[in-house]
């Protein structure tokens, strides 16, 4: 799914395309394969999006899996 015009100018492109990815839930590894960014730009975009209860983060064996919160499915235009 991709990210609104407006989602993107208020989070920036990268931020806007991994909240809207993370309709189900992903690991860092999966989010980085799907839109070609290494892992650690996309654990700091995370990280952000975290801090801001955009997104909360769970471990699942040896993985951390990422997933919107309520907040973070409104902003995106999802529920």
């Amino acid at each position: 799914m991709a990210p609104s015009a407006e989602l993107a100018r208020l989070l920036g492109p990268t931020r806007a395309g991994l909240l809207a990815a993370l309709a189900r839930p992903a690991s860092t590894a999966q989010l980085a394969a799907r839109h070609f960014l290494s892992p650690a730009t996309v654990s700091y975009h995370l990280g952000v999006l975290h801090r801001a209860g955009l997104v909360v983060r769970a471990r699942s064996g040896r993985a951390v899996l990422y997933r919107r919160t309520p907040a973070g499915s409104r902003l995106s235009g999802s529920r």
